[in-house]
C-alpha cells in the first residue's frame, strides 16, 4: 500500500532529521531552529502513530467492527493534530521569553543548517505528496510547513547575519508556529466533523431528497441520514415510499445516489398504506414533501 509506505518514509526522515536539527539548535543557539525540532518529534510521534493507525484503518468490516476499521485512520489525524497544537503553543511561549532574554546566535551555522533544513524537507514533501485521506492530508501539510520554516529560517539567518538583529529569530519561530497552530485547529475541526456524523461537505440533503423525490414512482422520501466513514466515502440511509415496482425503484434511486457522489447507500421501501413507525420521521428539510405523506 503506498500510503503507508509513504507514511513509514515520513516518520524516519522526520526522526532522523528532528534528532539532527535538535543538534543544531543547541550548536547555533537559534531559538527557531530548536522550537522547530520540538514541532519536528512532536510530528515524528504524530506519524508513527499514524502509520500504525493508517494500516489498521485498511481492515477489512468484521463482527466487532461492522463499519470497517476506516476510522482509525481519523483517529491518526486527531492524535497528530493535537500533538502540533501542544507543540505549537510551547514553541509560541518558549520563544515570547526569549524576546526578552536574548542570546548569542551563531549565524553561518544557523544558514547552514537551514540550507540542509530546506533540502531535506523538500524531499520529503515530494515522498509524500498526492494523498487523500486526512491522515495523509495530515502529514503532507507537515512536510510543506517544515519546507516553508526552513526558508523562513534560511531567509532569517541570512538577514541577522548582515544586522545582528535577534529579535528576527523569536519572531519567524513565533511566525511558523501561528501558521501551524491555525492549520491544525481546522484540520481538528474536519476530525470532530466526522466523529459527529455531520453531514459531509458539499451534500446538500434538502436537494438530494428533492431530486430523489421526484423520481417517477417515488411518493416520498424522508429520514434521510448521510455520512462519511472517514472523510472520502460517504454513506446513506433513508426511508423511500412507494407503490411501483421495489428493484427498478431501487436502481433508479441508487443512480441519482451516485451522482451526488454517495457510493453506498441502505434503502428502506414502504407502502403508502404504511404508516412509517417513527412520529418524527418527518425531518422537516426545506423543500421536503412530508405533505405528500398523507395521500391515501
Amino acid at each position: 500500500m503506498k500510503t503507508e509506505k509513504n507514511i513509514l518514509i515520513a516518520f524516519i526522515l522526520n526522526l532522523a532529521f528532528s534528532i539532527f536539527e535538535f543538534v543544531g539548535g543547541i550548536f547555533t543557539g537559534s531559538v527557531a531552529i530548536t522550537s522547530d525540532a520540538v514541532h519536528d518529534i512532536g510530528d515524528a510521534a504524530g506519524i508513527g502513530i499514524s502509520y500504525f493507525l493508517e494500516k489498521k484503518s485498511k481492515k477489512q468490516p468484521d463482527e466487532k467492527y461492522t463499519y470497517g476499521y476506516a476510522r482509525y485512520s481519523v483517529i491518526g489525524s486527531a492524535i497528530t493534530t493535537l500533538l502540533l497544537l501542544l507543540s505549537s503553543v510551547v514553541v509560541i511561549f518558549n520563544a515570547i521569553g526569549r524576546i526578552f532574554h536574548p542570546t548569542k546566535i551563531n549565524y553561518s551555522g544557523m544558514i547552514i543548517f537551514a540550507i540542509i533544513g530546506v533540502c531535506v524537507n523538500f524531499s520529503a514533501a515530494l515522498i509524500t505528496r498526492g494523498g487523500i485521506s486526512l491522515n495523509q492530508k495530515a502529514v503532507n501539510l507537515h512536510m510543506l510547513e517544515d519546507v516553508l520554516g526552513w526558508v523562513v529560517v534560511l531567509i532569517g539567518a541570512i538577514v541577522m547575519r548582515f544586522t545582528d538583529f535577534t529579535l528576527i529569530d523569536s519572531i519567524m519561530s513565533i511566525g511558523v508556529a501561528t501558521f501551524i497552530l491555525v492549520n491544525a485547529v481546522k484540520n481538528l475541526k474536519e476530525v470532530l466533523d466526522i466523529f459527529l456524523e455531520k453531514t459531509p461537505h458539499g451534500f446538500d440533503v434538502a436537494e438530494i431528497s428533492e431530486h430523489i423525490s421526484e423520481i417517477d414512482g417515488v411518493i416520498d422520501v424522508h429520514h434521510i441520514h448521510i455520512w462519511s466513514m472517514d472523510g472520502q466515502s460517504n454513506y446513506a440511509t433513508m426511508h423511500i415510499v412507494t407503490n411501483s415496482d421495489v428493484s427498478q425503484i431501487k436502481d433508479k434511486i441508487r443512480n441519482e445516489l451516485k451522482e451526488h457522489g454517495i457510493a453506498h447507500a441502505t434503502l428502506e421501501l414502504e407502502a403508502s398504506s404504511e404508516l412509517c413507525h417513527d412520529k418524527h420521521c418527518h425531518t422537516e428539510i426545506a423543500g421536503s414533501s412530508s405533505a405528500h405523506h398523507h395521500h391515501h
